[in-house]
């Protein structure tokens, strides 16, 4: 089962409350299988659990793995979950900004649906306890994620987004950056913003440019300053429209009005850089 990469197209983050947290108000979509990792399970005589792909790493079998902490989620609300031989493809960089152990928590979620484990509700409910980002991760589906993630409306007939992911093969875990946030106050903070009906992608695109951004971006590229070289790269390409941060990065996504200058562009930039991750795909927006 795939478990796609999730960009957050903008990240309006609120200040910091008593538990910690943060309250966010982010535009999510799913990228296709260029960039999602994937997930198998099977019955099993015993239960195991492997690791493959070109981000897999013997320290992601720890039990801190969201695949495990699911797994483990369900054991603790009395569901018997039946031995499964588990096999995780890590195709999506760590510690990115994109999700990607979120994802693999959602496929899981939804394996343990179609083995009739769970029920879709269930699934949903034990999403909310497992990180800000599983909700919509099992959702899989273009949406708008608010509250400390929890709460998710899916959004339907935006158009299909051409989209260039890069990471350039550098960590930029969650934590430090939303503790760089806080330091530096809690900018614009949140504000209602309603979303348009969008016909085309320049529409959209030029819709996000003039209204949204993401907050997290100065504090990420503060703590890795090469998230900076990965956005100027994008904005000399033709065709790019817009180049922003996902999430708390160090991944970036380019958005192209059409696939061809989207594809030009990767050629463009896997020459020049061939140390990055790139990844040329198409947003679903349902």
């Amino acid at each position: 089962m795939l478990a796609p990469a999730k960009i957050n197209l903008f990240l309006h983050v609120g200040g910091v409350k008593e538990n910690g947290r943060h309250d966010l108000d982010s535009l999510v979509m799913f990228a296709g299988p260029e960039a999602s990792d994937r997930v198998e399970a099977r019955r099993a005589s015993e239960a195991s659990f492997t690791l493959d792909g070109p981000f897999s790493a013997p320290d992601l079998a720890s039990p801190e793995n969201l695949v495990l902490k699911t797994i483990a989620a369900c054991q603790a609300r009395g569901f018997k979950v039946p031995p499964l031989a588990i096999t995780l493809y890590k195709h999506i960089p760590v510690a990115a900004g994109l999700g990607g152990g979120s994802a693999d928590a959602g496929a899981m979620l939804r394996q343990l649906v179609r083995i009739g484990t769970l029920t879709e509700q269930v699934g949903w409910t034990l999403s909310t306890g497992l990180g800000g980002d599983v909700p919509a991760a099992y959702t899989s589906q273009a949406c708008r994620m608010q509250g400390e993630g929890e709460i998710i409306r899916r959004v339907a007939d935006l158009p299909d987004l051409p989209t260039l992911l890069i990471n350039p093969r550098l960590p930029c875990p969650t934590g430090p950056v939303f503790q760089a946030f806080d330091q530096t106050g809690t900018g614009p903070g949140l504000s209602s913003l309603d979303l348009p009906v969008f016909e085309t992608p320049p529409e959209m695109i030029a819709w996000l440019r003039t209204h949204t951004r993401n907050d997290l971006e100065s504090p990420a590229i503060g703590l890795v300053p090469q998230i900076r070289d990965v956005l100027d790269s994008l904005d000399t390409m033709t065709g790019c429209s817009l180049a922003r941060m996902s999430g708390s990065g160090a991944s970036c996504f380019g958005l192209f009005e059409t696939r061809r200058e989207m594809m030009s562009a990767a050629e463009t930039l896997k020459a020049r850089h061939p140390g990055w991750w790139i990844a040329p795909t198409l947003l679903k927006g349902g």
